[in-house]
């Protein structure tokens, strides 16, 4: 798998997980979706992303976006 699917892959359960502490723990997890919202843009606007360079280290294998 590449770094790329990995780095969505992780995106996309770390926004259904805010939504689901938002519904069901605190209506203040809302603000952990926003940082995931900002992360990624910040990394489509600089093309740095911490998540990719952690798994980077891991070893996975580059992308065509990371």
């Amino acid at each position: 798998m590449s770094l790329d699917r990995v780095v969505m892959m992780f995106a996309g359960f770390m926004v259904l997980l805010s939504v689901l502490l938002t519904t069901f723990v605190s209506p203040l997890f809302v603000w952990f979706t926003v940082f995931i919202g900002v992360n990624m843009i910040q990394s489509s606007i600089t093309g740095f992303c911490p998540a990719a360079a952690f798994f980077r280290k891991l070893g996975f294998e580059r992308g065509t976006a990371f």
